[in-house]
């Protein structure tokens, strides 16, 4: 497989692999890999236009020689391609085209489709934003800039002052570089109110968690809202790797619990991941399609385990590079160089693993690899070494490269 489509067939054969259990529809497991990693094609299609007996092959070769299960051919992969449907060039594969060799998709029996009378969401006027942290300003500015009243709620009234003045200096910039008005962006900063109190929260009709990822401190947290929240209103945690469900079942009305995983930077990324429990209630997940849409953000479905969409599919991928690395096959310039010009990826997997940050990878790598128990998930050594040094990526000045101190 060489480098390039040494790693990306191994991402493309996940993402044939997650649409065959049903965890997401073709649709959403493609919009969130080009939304949510700035990718020019989602895994699907790009599985059409190579070809799915030609990924099948190119698997195969890759799994005699490595043994790896995240080479084995997913068996979809085989099934489609024993039955003509090999992607653009038979007109049909994971996706139905206008005529062989069409790029134009047309819809199928597989198209999702607004059936019936649907569920109506819970009326949201006032967002309670739970965090200070660079997720939490950014997740505030994007309910604000909607029309949303939004309490902004830190441990300490300082802390929230704080983050109100960096989404002020956000809006700022938003001005010099004329993406609004000066009007404008005073309108939405005076639509928030900071507070270093969740008692505030007592009238929000969406609470948003946006503290640090450790589950402890989700869960006391969402205990805390569970209390102090109207009856009614929607909790959502931002998590990125964690259950869902922990932070339900913390809480009284655990129907009431769902996960809005947003993207850094929240103004700026247009996906949210929405997570389902097997305990959310049908109107809640309603409402929080109608809050994404009304924010301007791209939604897409996904249940309730490690990683959702878009982690379950990066990280692996990322954690396959490095393994590239400690066993000396290629250089870190060789590998991004690879992967941005024979990808076609905005950044290579050592450019994004720093910015990102080590530890950061390292945790939610050790979270796929406790869910899913496969060998071919477990974090790189060289990855843990750097960890453990301290070497963390741009933040610490050092990661896979050196980096200038802010």
């Amino acid at each position: 497989g060489f480098v390039a489509d040494g790693l990306l067939f191994g991402y493309l054969n996940q993402a044939a692999a997650m649409y065959e259990a049903n965890y997401a529809s073709r649709e959403d497991i493609d919009a969130a890999m080009r939304l949510g990693c700035g990718l020019p094609m989602g895994p699907l299609a790009l599985l059409d236009l190579v070809g799915v007996d030609t990924a099948r092959t190119v698997l195969e070769a890759m799994y005699a020689a490595s043994r790896d299960r995240l080479h084995a051919p997913a068996p979809i992969l085989r099934q489609l391609s024993e039955a003509g449907l090999t992607g653009r060039k038979a007109g049909r594969g994971f996706y139905t085209y206008e005529a062989p060799g069409s790029p134009v998709v047309v819809p199928d029996a597989r198209t999702p489709r607004d059936d019936g009378a649907p569920v109506a969401g819970r009326p949201v006027r006032r967002v309670g934003v739970a965090g200070s942290g660079t997720m939490a300003s950014g997740i505030a500015e994007v309910f604000a800039k909607a029309g949303y009243e939004v309490v902004l709620a830190a441990r300490s009234a300082e802390k929230a002052q704080a983050a109100r003045a960096r989404i002020g200096a956000s809006l700022s910039r938003s001005v010099d570089r004329g993406r609004t008005t000066a009007e404008a962006a005073a309108r939405t900063l005076e639509l928030i109110t900071p507070t270093g109190s969740y008692d505030d929260f007592a009238d929000v009709d969406l609470a948003v968690e946006a503290v640090a990822e450790d589950l402890a401190v989700k869960r006391q947290l969402f205990a805390v809202l569970d209390k102090v929240c109207k009856p009614g209103a929607v909790l959502a945690t931002t998590t990125s790797s964690l259950p869902v469900v922990a932070c339900a079942r913390a809480t009284s009305r655990p129907q009431d619990v769902i996960g809005m995983h947003f993207f850094n930077p929240a103004p700026a990324m247009k996906l949210v991941e929405v997570v389902r429990t097997v305990l959310t209630a049908d109107d809640v997940h309603a409402t929080v399609r109608e809050v994404c849409a009304k924010v301007r953000k791209h939604a897409v479905d996904c249940g309730d385990r490690a990683g959702f969409i878009v982690n379950a599919l990066l990280f692996p991928y990322l954690n396959n590079a490095v393994k590239m690395v400690q066993e000396h096959y290629a250089t870190l310039d060789d590998i991004d160089a690879a992967m941005k010009l024979g990808g076609g990826y905005p950044m290579g997997p050592f450019e994004l693993l720093d910015v990102v940050g080590l530890d950061v990878s390292l945790a939610i790598e050790k979270v796929l690899h406790r869910e899913f128990r496969d060998p071919g998930l477990a974090p790189a050594p060289l990855l843990e070494h750097l960890v453990a040094a301290g070497c963390l990526g741009r933040k610490t000045g050092r990661g896979f490269r050196e980096h200038a101190r802010r």
